[in-house]
């Protein structure tokens, strides 16, 4: 789960982290009255769930109220396109409002939970600022990882040594060793899976900021924080994601137009490799889960339906705990409501009541192709689409 820079700042705060003076803003009034309040040099952030907002045009500076309706008027209610957002950008509904802070030097530093390992990695590098991924892949040696013992924790000499790689010195030590320590301690009272300082500074003042924040939460865990859902900004999701949320559907949208539905995570992700294989572009990931019930898979198909992007439809199942004729039967509740659904399916099935799974989708009187394996199935399905993208040109 996604929170905004303003919401991940509130919760540093909370902890005895240092950051900015800055407030969130939702209107071009707000935002020139936060300005006069916080001094005439201020910086407009807009809080969306993506990267790259800086290079992007989202982070604005200002110099008093007038300059600062102007960015706010131009950013609020657009759309945001960043090299994590697509083309189709983020709509921008809020800003964050902060003072300007003079920095001496800048770092990098985050913890996240590294699945190799099952254990939360700490990542430091001296080299902080927009182009992190850049500097880890030309000079991984700048970057510092420190993998944490769940029992043992982050102590103070783990942390003291992080602060001495960064080269930091003196009184910022201690500094820094203490923000480590919160910042592990945010981590696991909040089940967060990520939390990323880039950059965190010093300043002219000697002391240690956070100037930037993003943090993701376990979507695993969310059931210990019903809070969390009054931090969700609806407006950052796709309508088709909240709808398979309120589901218990494990739905992301992406910008193909072959529309999937497979049982299992690693099945889905599989899917999806073999669909680009064969030079698909899947529009989504959708996993049903392993014991969906007919209503449920109908309910997921008739979500695939609803993208407007969607020429073809990919079903791939294997009936462990899911029976195949429980999908075949959803399939079909779902495609009743349509007067006509003219997309062509393919359905790839295979483990308990294959038989019956394939003679309900026969009988059905719907347009669905069934193969015996993934790598049929993902050509099928592609040659369909072509063919169809072909007629509709003609």
């Amino acid at each position: 789960m996604n929170i905004h820079e303003y919401q991940a700042k509130e919760i540093l705060k909370a902890y005895g982290i240092l950051v900015p003076n800055g407030r969130m803003v939702k209107t071009v009034r707000q935002a020139q009255d936060a300005v006069e309040d916080f001094g005439h040099l201020c910086v407009l952030k807009a809080q969306i769930y993506a990267g790259g907002r800086g290079k992007a045009g989202g982070v604005r500076k200002v110099n008093g109220s007038l300059h600062a309706g102007q960015a706010a008027g131009d950013l609020l209610k657009n759309k945001l396109v960043t090299v994590q957002t697509g083309n189709n950008g983020l709509a921008v509904k809020c800003l964050l409002v902060e003072e300007i802070i003079e920095t001496e030097k800048e770092f990098y530093l985050s913890i996240t939970l590294d699945r190799r390992t099952s254990r939360y990695c700490l990542i430091a590098s001296a080299e902080g600022g927009m182009d992190i991924e850049e500097i880890a892949r030309v000079s991984p040696e700048h970057i510092h990882t420190l993998y944490i013992d769940p029992f043992i924790g982050v102590r103070s000499y783990h942390a003291r040594g992080i602060a001495i790689l960064l080269g930091l010195k003196g009184k910022i030590v201690e500094d820094c060793v203490k923000l480590i320590q919160n910042l592990y301690k945010i981590v696991l009272e909040k089940d967060c899976s990520s939390i990323e300082i880039n950059p965190l500074a010093i300043s002219k003042a000697d002391k240690l900021i956070a100037m930037d924040c993003k943090i993701n939460f376990d979507d695993n865990a969310l059931f210990r924080h019903p809070e969390y859902e009054k931090m969700i900004d609806v407006s950052q999701l796709d309508p088709m994601e909240i709808q398979a949320k309120k589901l218990d559907l494990a739905y992301i949208k992406l910008n193909g137009n072959i529309g999937c539905m497979v049982n299992g995570a690693g099945l889905a992700m599989a899917t999806l490799d073999v669909l680009k294989e064969y030079g698909g572009e899947p529009a989504n990931f959708l996993d049903v889960g392993g014991g969906a019930s007919r209503e449920k898979v109908a309910e997921a198909f008739r979500i695939i339906l609803k993208d407007r992007n969607v020429k073809g439809i990919f079903v791939n199942i294997f009936g462990g705990i899911m029976r195949c004729d429980i999908i075949a039967q959803g399939i079909i509740d779902a495609t009743t409501d349509i007067a006509a659904c003219n997309l062509p399916i393919v359905v790839r099935m295979d483990g308990s009541r294959l038989v019956e799974g394939k003679n309900l989708l026969s009988q059905s009187g719907l347009k669905i192709e069934t193969v015996d394996n993934l790598g049929d199935g993902a050509a099928k399905i592609v040659q369909r689409v072509i063919k169809k993208r072909k007629v509709i040109a003609h």
